[in-house]
């Protein structure tokens, strides 16, 4: 397959992809043209790496997920663990969302939007901690 159909049927777009093998993700063989050869485990390794980035998981952690993807004397623990602290950093960024939000809501509240010029927004963004 060439560059455009894996991309295609990955639903990773070709300069992801071309990213990922500049970063020895993937490794597609070369024709004698030089134009990239995909093989059907090209494909599964970029579907793979797709999903888990519509996850969140960073290029290393994307790394380490395909390095135990491909071994199969892994531990399903040891996929676990990746997995694991990926959720504790979601919910850790889902915290201060929530945080960030109550702080926004109580200054919106407290705002009056009228035609005066005092904004407890403003003033409290001017703030020194």
């Amino acid at each position: 397959m060439n560059i455009g159909d894996v991309a295609k049927r990955s639903g990773v777009p070709a300069k992801t992809i071309r990213y990922y093998e500049e970063i020895g993700l993937i490794r597609p063989r070369r024709s004698e043209n030089g134009y990239r050869a995909f093989a059907d485990s090209d494909l599964h390794k970029l579907a793979f790496l797709g999903r888990a980035r519509a996850l969140g998981f960073s290029i290393e952690e994307c790394r380490t997920l395909l390095a135990l993807y491909e071994d199969d004397g892994r531990e399903s623990a040891q996929v676990k663990a990746v997995a694991e602290s990926h959720l504790a950093e979601i919910d850790a960024k889902i915290a201060q969302l929530q945080a960030m939000r109550e702080t926004l809501a109580r200054l919106v509240r407290a705002c009056h939007g009228d035609d005066r010029p005092d904004c407890p927004i403003l003033a409290d963004l001017a703030h020194l901690d």
